[in-house]
């Protein structure tokens, strides 16, 4: 923790980022310690009274569930779901993008035009297709956000490329007789890490917002999974009499993605990738 502060102290706004993150991790993390309730157990006493109390510090849901419990074991749902997804989709766009623009021709053509089809949808629409297809599962989850995700990403990191397979260090590797796969991946993808890293915070930030859209469609985690977006749907009719129902899980939503945003804004304008 004190090489993380160390590193990121420069930036206020990075720092605040991975508070916020660490913060959220640790929840998600603790969460069969600190959660005061199992997040499925229904108390029927409090649904008939769902404010906030002290035996439930943020009141509970229609069905008496406690929203605390559940907005912790949520944590642990979207630190599942979100970590996985995105670093699925950065390999996908990085294994497509990089021999795209150091080989160019045919591969980078083919990379280019698939990449154009896909990002001619909207990623919302690309979702609730395949999600819908395939059902709610958190495979499907996260073949959506790939398949989604990747093109922006293999564009990112083919200019990167095409930038970089002109410097000198690659042509000394070139010379040493290096292999195509090792001038990628050991001299070009390194020096890339800047961008990619500041992308991958901001398209984590996107996903956290995606995966509580899916839970509001319904399009989430299946039931009795907690969930945020899911939160926040089987509560929105009450919202004029219950307002903590809905308030407290999309004030989980925005922190952590407003945590996401700050460290790539951090990053990026620190250099501290």
């Amino acid at each position: 923790m004190r090489t993380i502060l160390r590193r990121f102290s420069p930036s206020p706004s990075a720092l605040i980022g991975v508070a916020l993150i660490v913060a959220w991790g640790l929840v998600a993390l603790l969460a069969p310690l600190i959660a005061p309730y199992d997040p499925s157990a229904i108390d029927f006493a409090a649904a008939a009274d769902p404010h906030p109390s002290l035996a439930h510090w943020l009141g509970t849901d229609s069905s008496g569930r406690d929203i605390l419990s559940r907005l912790i074991w949520g944590a642990r749902t979207t630190f599942t779901v979100v970590p996985l997804a995105v670093v699925s989709a950065f390999a996908a766009g990085i294994l497509l993008g990089v021999p795209a623009g150091y080989f160019g021709g045919w591969f980078d053509a083919l990379v280019s035009r698939l990449s154009d089809v896909i990002l001619a949808f909207p990623a919302l629409i690309i979702y609730i297709i395949l999600i819908t297809a395939l059902g709610p599962s958190l495979l499907n989850i996260i073949i959506a956000v790939t398949l989604a995700y990747a093109p922006g990403v293999s564009r990112i990191a083919r200019g990167i490329t095409l930038a970089l397979r002109e410097q000198d260090y690659v042509a000394a590797a070139q010379a040493r007789g290096e292999s195509s796969l090792y001038i990628m991946f050991a001299e070009i993808l390194p020096n890339a890490r800047g961008p990619l890293i500041v992308d991958l915070c901001l398209r984590a930030g996107y996903t956290v917002i995606l995966t509580g859209t899916l839970g509001f469609l319904g399009l989430g985690l299946p039931p009795p999974t907690p969930d945020w977006g899911g939160m926040v749907v089987e509560s929105a009719h009450l919202l004029p009499i219950a307002w903590h129902m809905a308030v407290f899980p999309c004030v989980a939503i925005a922190s952590l993605v407003i945590g996401c945003n700050l460290l790539a804004d951090g990053l990026r304008k620190e250099g501290l990738t």
